[in-house]
């Protein structure tokens, strides 16, 4: 029982800590109870040790999964369970790897290992196929960017990296309170204080220093508020662009220079070759003829047809012999004085617009694609990020699709490509007014920061906004709220070294899981320390 009640008391110290509800100071001892259990095991060597520890891990990590990602069900119940099933699995084989290891060396070599490991893990979710960051611990201070200013340097992993090391901390400093001294225990107490307010007081330093003196331009988020479910694949584009229109001239003034439209707003799938001769597309055209100054930035789902077997691409869909097609979820940039400036969205929802590992699943359960309305197909991508051009040389936009948001490294690429502003085009409304919209938003706050790049936000039913540089958000439009968002975005062409170095701390951590791994393997069973 008392290992019972340890394994949920960090699984609900972990659930507590998440944004946007949570107070993330209890990650910094969410993982002490159950360590505590792995230790106790460690000592004690009992047969089946091993699924013990498999048992207590996957309890704690299914009540952080579920409690914290469970909105996932208003898009698919089969999907979301998935998801929580699948990932608290994950995360329990990391600490049963650590259990393996921890038997055959010392204490000090075995916490390395773990705190390495779990950030080699972090680092698998943002890479392959089956990805899905959005527990990454260092996402749990998107609600409290004062304290994480230094995000510009280290990235996400460096909030990981923070959370585990006053962890381990911490735990050794219990485990050891019995037999250590009085003046060794108020070393670790001093040390584990600064361990933890330290970094938040580098990060008020950095935040009363930091200046932004790039060039102001005026923008619109458009809030449409479209529901995907009854109305937004019932719509035509030309509804659509009326629609969109009548929103933007409702803040349209001489300045404006940008306007954002939300991801897949035109959904009815446009094919790519005609785009230019649409109705709706004339419309938008015919509003930025009359309002020069203006550049449009809006989503679109096209389709490709494909004939030739050449240009048929792993993320192509075949419909019959010698016949395929190109889903592309893209975002449009339309101007005065150039052609349209196209990008295709490249980090995928796994399930609903990707299937993973395709040769070994597919034969094994079909096409199981979920249906989340318009064409039910795998998207698309393409190998670089694009920056699109304005009327304005001073102002180059950076096109980020929805789910690629929460990708830390991942959007460092337009900063790299000269994106002096961040895009953010998406659709949240998949998930009902849950925590999935809120936190998809608050994570755009860790993006600023690490590119120290305004964030202008376009959300079909919400939530609309403008991040500044520092995350703080300076207005936002309501969930489920129809209108228009204007306000001052100010540019930044200067990369961070977050920016240029991306997660050298998770390749480092790489290093030494492997270096601990190969020590461990070819030296005899740990002795105690």
């Amino acid at each position: 029982m008392k290992q019972l009640g340890l394994a949920l008391l960090s699984g609900t110290l972990l659930a507590i800590s998440w944004p946007t509800y949570g107070i993330p100071v209890f990650l910094f001892v969410a993982f002490v109870p159950l360590l505590f259990i792995i230790s106790n095991l460690i000592i004690h060597h009992k047969k089946y040790n091993g699924w013990r520890v498999l048992g207590w891990s996957y309890i704690t990590f299914f009540i952080w999964n579920f409690f914290t990602t469970n909105w996932l069900q208003y898009a698919d119940v089969f999907g979301a369970a998935f998801a929580v099933l699948v990932n608290s699995l994950l995360m329990s084989f990391v600490i049963l790897i650590y259990y393996k290891i921890a038997k055959r060396t010392t204490r000090a070599r075995s916490l390395t290992f773990l705190v390495a490991l779990w950030l080699c893990f972090e680092k698998l979710h943002l890479g392959w196929e089956f990805s899905w960051p959005w527990l990454n611990l260092g996402n749990a201070f998107s609600e409290n960017t004062s304290w994480i200013q230094w995000y510009e340097y280290t990235g996400t992993f460096g909030g990981s990296l923070w959370v585990w090391l006053v962890n381990v901390f911490v735990l050794l400093l219990i485990s050891d309170y019995k037999s250590i001294t009085s003046l060794v225990k108020k070393k670790f107490a001093i040390g584990i204080s600064l361990l933890l307010l330290l970094p938040i007081v580098i990060s008020y330093i950095i935040l009363s220093n930091y200046k932004n003196q790039g060039k102001t331009f005026e923008i619109i988020a458009l809030q449409p508020n479209i529901d995907p479910y009854s109305e937004k694949y019932n719509l035509s584009n030309d509804a659509i662009a009326d629609l969109l229109l009548k929103l933007t001239r409702q803040e349209l003034t001489p300045n404006t220079a940008l306007i954002l439209a939300p991801e897949t707003v035109f959904a009815d799938n446009v094919r790519l070759n005609q785009f230019n001769r649409l109705d709706f597309k004339l419309k938008l055209d015919t509003f930025i003829a009359d309002n020069k100054q203006v550049n449009f930035l809006t989503g679109v789902s096209f389709i490709e047809f494909i004939y030739d077997r050449k240009k048929v691409s792993t993320k192509s869909n075949k419909l019959r012999d010698n016949f395929w097609y190109n889903d592309f979820n893209s975002a449009v940039m339309l101007t005065n004085t150039q052609t349209p400036q196209l990008y295709h969205k490249s980090k995928l929802v796994v399930g609903v617009e990707d299937f993973p590992y395709q040769s070994v699943l597919k034969p094994l359960i079909g096409d199981a694609m979920i249906d989340l309305g318009g064409t039910v197909a795998m998207k698309t991508t393409q190998n670089y990020r694009s920056v699109f051009n304005t009327n304005d040389d001073n102002l180059k936009v950076g096109p980020i699709i929805c789910y690629e948001s929460v990708y830390g490294e991942f959007v460092t690429e337009y900063s790299r490509n000269g994106a002096n502003l961040l895009a953010i085009i998406t659709n949240d409304a998949w998930w009902n007014n849950t925590e999935g919209h809120r936190q998809h938003l608050s994570y755009a706050k860790l993006r600023a920061i690490e590119n120290r790049r305004f964030v202008a936000r376009s959300a079909n039913t919400g939530i609309s906004a403008i991040i500044d540089d520092t995350g703080k958000v300076i207005d936002a439009l309501a969930y489920e709220k129809q209108g228009a968002l204007k306000g001052d975005i100010k540019t930044n062409s200067k990369l961070t070294f977050y920016a240029m170095a991306g997660d050298y701390i998770a390749r480092i951590a790489m290093f030494v899981a492997l270096f601990v791994f190969m020590i461990v393997m070819f030296r005899k069973k740990r002795m105690k320390l």
